[in-house]
């Protein structure tokens, strides 16, 4: 019997959840992605320390500030990535623009730019916004211009239907802080059959196929390969290092959960401008906290980053 890795493979796209390229080529994925917390633990290692070099003696000649210097290492581990993986990698504009459309747009075509400069098409790129009112509305703005978006922090049926409303390429619903919400919250004790986080990608996804809507569903942040199980057959799903090898060194039956053929019932199709948006949101206490909370992380990892990046330059000079 194959390993349930590769059982997977065959009804659902595989991305790494990781900046680590060696783990990324032992389990070969199609694609990646990347956060403000998974380079800042992977710049720390030795194996990427010339990513790291690259981008500190860019800094010191041309003076860039450290916000630039972070961006550029970024650019250089997602270059790499696109090395390795045959499909797409997704790089996050930063989580303190998660509410300035304008900013956002600035920083995504930024990206674009800098990865067709290391000749980096944006074929092989999603841009990972915040899944708020704000990130929704760059996305549709970004993917009119031929930027496909991925759309992350993304915890409610709401979410999900404003990005499908944008166009958006694909959505990153969080498997694992819907899960570690509702135990903190008292509930449970939770299977792969009865988890929150799997239950709200299964209602999205019942939704998706149903209504015809072509974004593309990546369950991600999962706590344990039950919940991976539970929705073998998604349209992608983005796993980390540890539970790929739990996967892999597994040969039992994988049985499919998910397919377009027999998605499930879902809700009634809503109809959302941004008032309705935002009073949803507000109304779904487990979305709204784990978004602010979401972008809280990001955010505090990307100055995390910054302050690497800025100590390294002080060092150089």
């Amino acid at each position: 019997m194959p390993s349930k890795l590769d059982q997977l493979r065959t009804m659902t796209t595989i991305v790494a959840d990781t900046g680590d390229m060696e783990s990324i080529r032992a389990y070969q994925p199609t694609d990646s992605t990347t956060n403000p917390t998974l380079i800042y633990k992977a710049s720390q290692l030795p194996a990427y320390a010339h990513l790291f070099d690259e981008a500190i003696a860019w800094g010191g000649k041309t003076g860039a500030s450290p916000a630039a210097v972070t961006d550029r290492l970024t650019i250089n581990f997602g270059t790499e990535l696109t090395r390795i993986v045959p499909g797409r990698v997704s790089t996050e504009v930063d989580a303190d623009l998660s509410f300035d459309v304008e900013g956002s747009l600035a920083k995504a075509r930024r990206i674009i730019a800098a990865y067709a400069e290391r000749g980096v098409p944006r074929e092989r790129i999603l841009i990972k916004l915040a899944s708020t009112w704000e990130g929704v509305q760059a996305a549709a703005i970004l993917q009119r211009e031929g930027v496909d978006c991925n759309m992350t922090l993304l915890f409610s049926l709401a979410q999900a239907v404003a990005a499908a409303d944008a166009g958006a390429f694909l959505i990153s619903p969080f498997v694992g802080r819907i899960f570690d919400w509702h135990v903190k919250a008292g509930g449970g004790p939770y299977t792969g059959e009865n988890d929150p986080g799997v239950a709200s990608v299964k209602t999205i996804y019942a939704y998706y196929k149903t209504y015809g809507i072509k974004t593309v569903v990546m369950g991600a942040s999962f706590r344990n390969t039950a919940e991976i199980e539970a929705l073998a057959g998604c349209d992608r799903l983005t796993i980390s290092p540890d539970l790929l090898h739990k996967l892999a060194d597994d040969n039992a039956m994988l049985a499919r959960r998910l397919s377009p053929q027999a998605p499930g019932s879902p809700p009634a199709k809503l109809t959302l401008d941004e008032k309705s948006f935002r009073w949803r949101l507000n109304e779904d206490a487990m979305a709204t906290e784990k978004l602010a909370e979401g972008i809280r992380i990001f955010a505090k990892d990307l100055n995390l980053l910054r302050d690497l990046v800025s100590r390294r330059l002080a060092k150089a000079a």
